[in-house]
């Protein structure tokens, strides 16, 4: 004998698989999450400066255009201010900043003689009660932090030219990123502060809302990867040694009862040979495979044939399962039952604007030939994501109700979902990605009120919004069990009322213009509606 069963750790290398590769992808995660974090926060933070500066900048163009800083100086406001005030006004109601307003220090060298100089209100904020503060007013106690105060009146001190940016805080307005810049007199002195401040709840808001769907994501992910992972591990290693395991066990119960003189079997010298190169393997490994070696080590020359009959079972199930796949992929195409060759001729519609896109010049960098050949292959995959939708709802003769439509839509995230999976078993650029952009956009418009995610206009993906003109008029012009097929013309008029709103208008253009190439299409296959 070999070894003696009871040597081994009953450690499963399932087990040890699984608490790895989760620890592995834990702490790629964990990585990944916080580098993200960090350079989102930083883009996101450069993005509201920049943005700020930028209105700051349009504002003391204005204010440079009224010599402002002479009313400062002279503590007047001439007819100009109301005017100044009125472009000021405009320049915040078309901004998303919270505050734009002037200061200036009374007394430069007494911190707390802040005074204002003008400030805006939005139409919105005058008729809530707003009113307007005028030059000379002295800016309420704890407006300002200190430390700010420090720094806007140093710029003023120095005369500091370039703009620049605080963040700051008062109880009475919270947290507050500031961008200022000095208001110079015409003799070039400085006279005040111009200040616009953005509210930095909204920066917050969306670094946890980040933050929220990179958890979200890499949960699904892991969750995702892991399952696949393990399942994979469960199927191509546990699953087969565990079998083999078990047979070799349950054989050498058996072996030593039964009688081989009648049918094909090793002999001694081979069994001996056998059981000679497993010795020398001399597996310590502490899991599965050793008790396979040891099990192995133990039974006769029949073992090889029963190996043989394992592997023809393999065999055998192997194409059991690809038969089982072809024909599942067949029920899920044929679950529709009023869709009849409607993903040939969605195929071929898509086909049609594809190629009169590309005549009229449209798009060209996006159509390529392969764009082209991926977009009519993966034509037909759009609905895949209705196997996940009952066959009530699917099939229902009339109108559906508020809950089945929600449903129904989910048809996209689905087919999405589906195609992804699809992808992430296949190496290198696949037509499926097409495939998956439209199953999951097709239904999305023009003007942003689609579904799943309510994209609008180019952000659609292309190959998305072929299909959207091609999957409905196939909808308008052939009968469902909740409606008869339309007319033509009315099936073509609906189109060209959507140009603009619910499809790309280049889509429906070119698609109307291939109407003797459409004509052909439903005449190949209404005969069998």
């Amino acid at each position: 004998m070999c070894l003696k069963k009871n040597h081994y750790r009953k450690v499963s290398i399932k087990l040890v698989a699984a608490l790895y590769f989760v620890i592995a992808v834990l702490i790629l995660t964990v990585g990944i999450v916080l580098i993200g974090y960090r350079l989102y926060e930083k883009n996101v933070e450069a993005s509201y400066e920049k943005y700020m500066t930028t209105v700051l900048e349009n504002a003391y163009s204005i204010t440079e255009e009224y010599a402002f800083g002479d009313m400062i100086s002279h503590r007047e406001m001439p007819e100009g201010y109301e005017e100044m005030r009125k472009h000021l006004n405009k320049v915040k109601e078309n901004s998303e900043i919270e505050y734009l307003y002037a200061i200036y220090f009374d007394e430069i060298d007494d911190l707390h003689s802040l005074t204002y100089a003008i400030n805006t209100k939005t139409e919105e904020e005058i008729k809530n009660g707003g009113e307007y503060t005028y030059l000379g007013k002295p800016c309420e106690e704890g407006s300002f932090e200190e430390k700010t105060l420090l720094t806007l009146q140093d710029a003023v001190k120095k005369g500091q030219k370039e703009s620049g940016v605080l963040d700051g805080y008062s109880e009475g307005y919270g947290h507050m990123i500031n961008g200022y810049k000095v208001i110079f007199d015409s003799d070039g002195k400085p006279a005040g502060i111009l200040c616009v401040e953005i509210d930095i709840r909204n920066f917050r808001k969306e670094l946890v809302s980040y933050i929220r769907s990179v958890i979200i994501f890499v949960t699904v992910f892991m969750i995702v990867i892991i399952a696949i992972y393990l399942i994979q591990v469960e199927r191509s290693i546990i699953d087969p040694i565990k079998k083999i395991t078990q047979s070799a066990d349950d054989f050498v119960s058996i072996i030593e009862d039964q009688d081989y003189s009648s049918g094909e079997a090793f002999s001694q010298e081979q069994f001996d040979e056998f059981i000679r190169r497993f010795r020398k393997l001399d597996i310590h490994s502490g899991d599965e495979v050793e008790r396979l070696y040891i099990a192995l080590c133990s039974m006769s020359a029949n073992q090889v044939e029963q190996i043989r009959s394992i592997r023809r079972m393999s065999e055998s199930t192997a194409k059991m399962q690809e038969g089982m796949i072809v024909t599942m992929a067949n029920l899920v195409e044929n679950r529709d039952s009023d869709t009849g060759a409607h993903v040939q001729k969605t195929a071929a519609y898509v086909s049609i604007i594809a190629e009169g896109l590309k005549k009229k010049g449209y798009y060209a960098e996006k159509l390529t030939p392969k764009f082209m050949e991926d977009v009519v292959r993966s034509a037909p995959l759009h609905d895949v994501g209705k196997i996940n939708i009952p066959d009530r709802i699917l099939n229902k003769p009339g109108k559906l109700d508020e809950d089945e439509y929600e449903i129904m839509k989910t048809h996209t995230t689905a087919g999405k979902k589906i195609i992804e999976q699809a992808i992430g078993a296949l190496e290198g650029d696949s037509y499926l990605k097409e495939a998956r952009n439209m199953a999951a956009y097709h239904h999305e418009r023009w003007d942003g009120k689609g579904y799943p995610e309510g994209l609008h206009g180019e952000v659609i993906p292309l190959s998305a919004r072929i299909m959207a003109v091609a999957d409905v008029f196939d909808a308008l012009a052939s009968p469902r069990v909740y409606k008869p097929a339309f007319p033509l013309e009315k099936a073509l008029a609906i189109l060209e009322e959507g140009k603009g709103t619910q499809f790309d208008p280049k889509c429906v253009e070119v698609f109307l213009e291939a109407l003797p190439q459409v004509k052909e299409v439903l005449g190949k296959y209404q005969q069998n509606e």
